[in-house]
């Protein structure tokens, strides 16, 4: 928890946003209205713009004298109400409320207010914005900053019925999911999108990222005016990825790169940083990493169940050389909100679950209930191709699932890792 760390240190985590912790089932009461919302804020942040239930967001609207509709999530619908979409897109008219007031604005509020309260004083803000994110709409004029001509055409086959038949849960996904669950107003399926409305949703997409760059725009203007950007450090990162179309899907859902991967930008403000700035690593980082950038950073202790490592020697110019050559991630598809793929594909609860390796050529999707997937990245970085069944690629396909093994037992749960009881008492070990 780097929150807790965090206070070991000495600090007070902040949050603006929410960490979509839900509570403990075992230890809280089933009426709990934290079951209710988006999620519990992770436990040692302290919140100073909670957005879990948005009542003090859809408050603050209210407050600067906007009239909320009767359903308060109607502000994300186009201007003109429900239905009033045009036809080359849900996305393609501005959002009932406007820029000065949208969530994106609000987060900034919030936390410009907390940095303003702390000043002279050190500080840790996890400034956490929901856009880009369901529902889709941009207000004006964001909405309409990017063309739809312009978007890069979808990565799927040429129909939605040919890209089902990969994969018995590629094909349920394709089957079921709504765009009821990215669209305010959403009726269809998300398979069911043409390659206009594709594009102009990818559209709405880049002008909510524009508009999350303006508003950190604001907090860096800030730090620079108080004279704490350069003693700052700054990790911008996100908690998934988004298909916006590609195969045929929408959300971050499956087991196809567009739904993991995710942008990490940091920036050291130390002069050991310098000859670094601007540049790109190309080398696989993961979310776990975050972690222990921000806990070495600030010269504090990074706990051993961490699996994640330190970024700032790529910061420095100095990456380690025995730094990852390949990403692993997991997948839970059990009876999700808007999905029960459970019941439909005959899987058992307990094994709906997917897991991946993948380096720069290969990519290995294990199934604990289904038939893999194999992938070579080189040939086809679309992933249309199964190559699991295919024996010139046993070998390599053996070879990436005897990788993964040897990941999962690297990294079990290692949290006593180390401790042992002894003649002279309870001895730890260092890593």
């Amino acid at each position: 928890n780097l929150a807790h760390e965090l206070r070991r240190g000495g600090y007070d985590p902040a949050l603006v946003g929410y960490t979509t912790t839900t509570p403990d089932p075992r230890k809280t009461a089933p009426n709990d209205p934290r079951f209710f919302v988006l999620g519990d804020i992770m436990d040692g942040f302290h919140p100073v713009g909670a957005f879990e239930n948005r009542d003090a967001y859809f408050g603050w609207v209210a407050s600067q004298g906007f009239k909320l509709p009767p359903t308060r999530e109607d502000i994300w619908l186009p201007q003109g109400g429900a239905g009033a979409t045009a036809s080359s897109g849900a996305t393609s008219r501005p959002a009932v409320i406007p820029s000065e007031l949208s969530d994106t604005t609000w987060f900034t509020e919030r936390g410009l207010s907390y940095l303003r309260g702390r000043e002279g004083r050190p500080w840790f803000l996890h400034l956490g914005y929901y856009r880009p994110h369901p529902p889709f709409i941009a207000s004006a004029p964001y909405h309409a900053m990017y063309r739809p001509e312009d978007m890069p055409k979808p990565v799927r086959a040429a129909n939605a019925a040919e890209e089902a038949k990969q994969n018995a849960l590629l094909g349920y996904y394709v089957d079921h999911v709504s765009q009821a669950s990215f669209f305010q107003d959403g009726k269809k399926l998300g398979s069911e999108m043409s390659d206009q409305e594709v594009a102009q949703l990818r559209a709405t997409y880049c002008g909510l990222m524009s508009e999350i760059d303006d508003q950190l725009g604001r907090v860096f203007d800030y730090l620079k005016q108080t004279n704490q950007w350069d003693d700052t450090l700054i990790v911008f990162t996100c908690d998934h990825g988004e298909q916006l179309g590609d195969h045929h899907l929408l959300g971050k859902i499956g087991y196809f790169d567009e739904s993991y991967r995710i942008p990490m930008v940091v920036r050291d403000p130390r002069q050991e940083a310098n000859g670094t700035r601007g540049t790109v690593e190309a080398r696989f980082t993961e979310t776990i990493d975050t972690m222990p950038t921000i806990l070495e950073w600030l010269g504090l202790p990074v706990p051993r169940q961490c699996d994640g490592h330190s970024l700032l020697p790529f910061c420095e110019g100095e990456p380690p050389a025995d730094w990852r050559t390949e990403v692993h991630y997991e997948f839970d598809f059990r009876d999700l909100y808007y999905s029960k793929p459970e019941s439909s594909l005959g899987v058992p609860m307990d094994k709906c679950s997917l897991a991946v390796v993948q380096d720069e050529n290969y990519k290995y999707v294990h199934f604990a209930a289904l038939p893999p997937l194999f992938f070579d990245l080189a040939n086809d970085p679309g992933q249309f191709v199964n190559r699991a069944g295919d024996p010139a690629y046993a070998a390599r396909m053996g070879e990436y699932a005897a990788r993964m093994l040897d990941w999962r037992l690297g990294f079990a749960e290692r949290t006593l890792t180390g401790y042992r009881a002894t003649p002279k008492g309870l001895e730890v070990r260092a890593a």
